[in-house]
C-alpha cells in the first residue's frame, strides 16, 4: 500500500519545497498532488510529483524509436526549472484515481440553432468540464431575438437567454475545488452584436464564462473609413433571413467601453487568426477554426483540444542581472525540441485517459440513450486527437527573463529579443515534430498539397531551410504546435 499523507504533512513539505512560499505550497498541494478518494494525500511534494509524471512519459517513449530516459525526462522537469506542464497534465498523467482528461482546452461545435441543439452544447459543455477541461464555443449560430420559431413560444429570446444558461452550467460543475472554465464567442456580424458586448456590464450575468468578439478584416475595415458593416444572420450566409446596417465606429468604441469597464468583452481578430493558424489549411477535413478556449490562446476546430507545456526562460538566462547577462539559445532550442517529443508523448496519454473515460462511460447503470451524448463527444475527442496530434507548447518567464539580460518590458530591444525566442520556438518545435514524423509518423490528416501557401508555415520554412527539408521528406507529426497560454 502506498504511504499516505495529512494536508498538514503535504503542505509542510511543500512550503520547504517553495522556501517558505505559502501561495506556492497551497496551489501544489490543492491542486495537482494525487489524492485518494478519502481526501489522504498520496504525493507530499512536486518533486514527487514531478517523478510520476517522468515515468509515465518515459513508459510512452519506450514506444518509439530513440527514446529519451525517465531520469533525462525528470531533469527537464525537477524543480520546475525548465518544463513546465499546466494544469491538467500535472494533476492527471499517472493519476490512478481520477478518470480525467489531459487537455486543458476543448472546443465544441456552435450549438445548433434549436433547443434540442442547445441543449446538446449545454450537456457537452458539462461533461468536458467534469473531467477537467476548459471549453469555448460560438454562438453566431443561434437566431436573433424576435425571430420566429415553429413552436409554441412563437418568437426567439435571442442569445441572452442562452448565454445565462451556459454561464450558469459552468458554475454548477465543481473540479476539485476549481470552477469551471467556459468562453462564448460571437460574430461581430451577429444582428445582436450590441447585446452581447453590454451583458457583462450587468454584473449579476453570465458571471460563469469569458466573452469574446470574433473581429472580421470586413468589419475593422468599416471602422477605418468611418462606414457602416452588415450585421446579418446567419453570418456567414450569402442570402441572409436577417440583413441590416450599423455603425461601425459606434459597435467598435462599445467593445472598447466594455473592455474598460468590465475587461470585457475581448477581442479576436478572426480572420488574421485563421489565415496565420496551420491547422486552418485542412478545414475541408474538419479541422477549420470556429472559436477558442477559455483563456484565448489558442482557436480550435469542433472537438479539438490541447495539452500544454511551457518551457521556463528564466533557466535559459546566462549571468544574469550582469553586464556579461545572455539567453542561451543554443540550450533553449535543445531543451524546446526535447519538449516536442514530450508533448506528443502527452497525446497518447491522453488517447489512454480518453478510452478510460469511454469505459466509464460504458459501465455506467444509465441508459445508453441517456448516455449517447456524452459517448459521442469522447468519441469525437478522440478522433479529432488522432487526426491533429495537437500540441500547445509555449513559454513562462518572459519579462522575468528580460529583466534578467538587463531589457526593460516593452522596450524596442525587448521587443527585438522577444521575437528571437519565439522565432527560436516555434522553428525547435517543427523541427522537433518533422524528426518525430519520420520516427512516429505524420498525424492522421496531414497532407503536403493542403498546407502550400499557409503564411505560418512558410515563416518557418524560410527561416530554417532544414526544417522544410525534414518536412519534405518525413512531413509532420503534429497539425499545429505553440501557443501562449497566460501562466503566470
Amino acid at each position: 500500500m502506498s504511504a499516505r499523507f495529512t494536508y498538514q504533512e503535504a503542505f509542510a513539505n511543500c512550503l520547504e519545497y517553495f522556501n517558505g512560499d505559502e501561495l506556492a505550497a497551497n496551489v501544489v498541494v490543492t491542486k495537482y498532488l494525487l489524492t485518494d478518494d478519502h481526501g489522504n494525500y498520496l504525493e507530499k511534494s512536486p518533486d514527487e510529483m514531478h517523478r510520476r509524471i517522468a515515468s509515465e512519459l518515459a513508459r510512452i517513449e519506450q514506444k518509439y524509436p530513440n527514446p529519451m530516459s525517465e531520469d533525462e525526462i525528470y531533469g527537464l522537469l525537477k524543480d520546475f526549472k525548465y518544463v513546465v506542464p499546466q494544469g491538467s497534465p500535472m494533476s492527471g498523467i499517472g493519476n490512478r484515481e481520477r478518470i480525467q482528461s489531459l487537455s486543458n482546452c476543448f472546443v465544441i461545435p456552435a450549438p445548433e440553432d434549436s433547443y434540442g441543439g442547445i441543449l446538446k452544447t449545454d450537456q457537452e459543455l458539462v461533461q468536458i468540464a467534469k473531467r477537467r477541461g476548459g471549453v469555448g464555443f460560438d454562438l453566431s449560430t443561434i437566431r436573433p431575438r424576435g425571430m420566429t420559431t415553429a413552436n409554441a413560444a412563437r418568437t426567439t429570446d435571442g442569445i441572452e437567454v442562452f448565454m445565462d444558461r451556459f454561464s450558469n452550467s459552468c458554475r454548477e460543475v465543481a473540479q476539485g475545488g476549481r470552477r469551471g472554465a467556459l468562453m462564448l464567442t460571437i460574430s461581430v456580424h451577429h444582428p445582436q452584436i450590441r447585446d452581447f458586448i453590454k451583458i457583462k456590464r450587468d454584473l449579476t450575468r453570465v458571471t460563469g464564462a469569458n466573452i469574446s468578439v470574433r473581429v472580421t478584416d470586413e468589419f475593422m475595415n468599416a471602422v477605418k473609413s468611418e462606414e457602416q458593416v452588415e450585421l446579418r444572420w446567419p453570418v456567414d450566409s450569402s442570402d441572409p433571413k436577417v440583413r441590416k446596417l450599423d455603425n461601425a465606429g459606434e459597435i467598435w468604441h462599445e467593445i472598447i467601453d466594455g473592455a474598460h469597464a468590465s475587461a470585457e468583452p475581448g477581442v479576436l481578430f478572426w480572420d488574421t487568426a485563421t489565415t496565420m493558424t496551420p491547422s486552418d489549411s485542412y478545414s475541408h477535413v474538419g479541422f477549420g477554426s470556429v472559436s477558442t478556449n477559455p483563456c484565448g490562446e489558442i482557436i480550435l476546430s469542433p472537438y479539438d483540444s490541447c495539452r500544454l507545456m511551457l518551457l521556463n526562460l528564466t533557466s535559459f538566462v546566462n549571468d544574469a542581472f550582469t553586464t556579461a547577462a545572455s539567453f542561451n539559445y543554443q540550450q533553449f532550442n535543445e531543451i524546446a525540441e526535447k519538449t516536442q517529443r514530450l508533448m506528443d508523448d502527452m497525446i497518447d496519454l491522453e488517447i489512454e485517459q480518453v478510452d478510460k473515460i469511454l469505459q466509464k462511460i460504458e459501465s455506467d447503470p444509465e441508459s445508453d440513450s441517456a448516455k449517447k451524448i456524452e459517448k459521442d463527444l469522447w468519441t469525437n475527442v478522440r478522433e479529432v486527437a488522432l487526426g491533429g496530434r495537437r500540441t500547445g507548447l509555449g513559454v513562462t518567464g518572459l519579462g522575468d527573463a528580460l529583466a534578467m539580460i538587463g531589457l526593460r518590458y516593452g522596450s524596442e530591444d525587448s521587443i527585438i529579443e522577444v521575437e528571437k525566442i519565439y522565432k527560436s520556438l516555434a522553428v525547435s518545435a517543427y523541427k522537433s515534430s518533422c524528426i518525430l514524423a519520420g520516427e512516429r509518423g505524420p498525424f492522421g490528416v496531414y497532407d503536403e498539397s493542403a498546407e502550400v501557401g499557409n503564411p505560418f508555415i512558410q515563416r518557418i520554412y524560410e527561416e530554417s531551410p532544414e526544417v522544410a527539408k525534414l518536412a519534405s521528406e518525413n512531413g509532420r507529426r503534429n497539425i499545429a504546435l505553440t501557443t501562449t497560454a497566460p501562466a503566470g
